[in-house]
């Protein structure tokens, strides 16, 4: 998978972990994809690193999505707790 279907991956999965945590976040619909796109490849890179299951190279793979909405999610609860709701 190249890098651009890791952004895409990224975008979806940001989308995702957003349904998954309702609620206003400080970065708005920005903030969250662009958290999303880093959670992506911090969950790929946890997955093979760490947990000794890399990552497959096909978009459509099941690993490849739990690894990045689970990325999406750390960052964006990890988000929320250092930033908090800014909105106020």
């Amino acid at each position: 998978m190249g890098i651009v279907s890791w952004i895409i991956l990224g975008l979806l999965s940001g989308a995702i972990a957003k349904i998954v945590l309702p609620g206003r976040d400080p970065g708005g619909l920005v903030g969250t994809t662009l958290i999303g796109v880093a959670g992506a490849f911090l969950g790929g890179w946890i997955s093979a690193h760490f947990l000794h299951r890399s990552v497959a190279h096909h978009f459509y793979d099941l690993k490849t999505w739990v690894a990045a909405v689970g990325g999406a999610l750390v960052l964006l609860i990890g988000y929320r707790i250092v930033f908090g709701d800014s909105r106020r």
